[in-house]
């Protein structure tokens, strides 16, 4: 289904500022879904910009001369973020491309659901290494160059900026998906411990915690009507969320109009966590 098929979940046109202007972005996992709307988002920010991928090289390719057409640089570059070595071979040709890293979004992550007692080892540390240790072997590289660099001015107040990208289940228990939602708990804490020592460097470190998202991942949640209703019955504000919404999320936390926003957990979920059973009668 196309977004025109709903026409209460259109989204409107937003003029594009520059806010980026000489960054270097690395957003992981953007060959498509919500990482390729914030590689997108961010380049058109003017942000020169790495595409991140495991898998479909094309999509990625395709990312990237996107981004070119708004006149900053991409490039896709093939990673698995759960290899520690593939992750910093990644950063090591980042930097002798761009030079630096201004601007990390840890988005890569995927699900392998199954109930809890039939789940297996391999399902429950896939989405661990994925999820959770990709984004620490990320984020750790990032860090490693934000206090080498320390701050520039001409180009940001901070020393660096790291987004990671978490989920509503973060905070909501999932049955079915419990390897999904311990990352993201995990994910969740792990960005304010190292909020927290890195404060002081000033490289800031927040999280997105997006709610029902219209990507592949979740499809059948809401390619048709019916399903499509029964999802709103979770979502106060009455509409699916789109890939952009995360995307402008994360442009304004990678800004500097976000300079004092530290250890946070940004939820943009359409009032998703809000307990939306709890509206009647309590």
């Amino acid at each position: 289904m196309s977004v025109e098929q709903y026409p209460d979940v259109v989204m409107p046109e937003c003029p594009v500022e520059r806010v980026l202007e000489g960054q270097k972005a690395l957003v992981t996992g953007s060959a498509s879904g919500i990482g390729k709307a914030v590689a997108i988002a961010i380049g058109k920010a003017g942000a020169d910009v790495v595409v991140n991928y495991r898998g479909g090289a094309d999509q990625a390719n395709e990312v990237a001369a996107e981004i070119t057409k708004c006149g900053s640089r991409a490039y896709a570059h093939q990673a698995d973020v759960s290899n520690e070595d593939q992750v910093k071979d990644m950063f090591r040709k980042m930097i002798q491309e761009f030079g630096t890293i201004d601007i990390l979004v840890n988005n890569a992550g995927l699900q392998q659901d199954a109930p809890f007692d039939e789940m297996t080892i391999d399902q429950w540390n896939t989405v661990i290494n994925v999820n959770l240790t990709g984004q620490f072997l990320c984020a750790r590289e990032a860090v490693r160059e934000f206090k080498r660099r320390d701050v520039v001015k001409a180009v940001s107040c901070s020393a660096g900026k790291i987004i990671c990208m978490s989920s509503v289940h973060e905070i909501i228990p999932w049955a079915g998906h419990v390897n999904y939602a311990a990352s993201k708990g995990g994910v969740m804490l792990m960005m304010k411990s190292i909020a927290q020592e890195v404060a002081p460097f000033r490289i800031r470190v927040n999280s997105i915690a997006p709610g029902a998202i219209r990507t592949p991942i979740n499809r059948p949640a809401w390619e048709t009507r019916e399903a499509y209703d029964k999802l709103m019955e979770l979502v106060p504000y009455k509409r699916i969320g789109e890939p952009e919404d995360i995307a402008r999320a994360a442009v304004w936390l990678a800004s500097d109009h976000a300079d004092y926003v530290n250890g946070v957990s940004l939820v943009v979920d359409g009032g998703m966590t809000l307990y939306p059973g709890f509206a009647e009668g309590g």
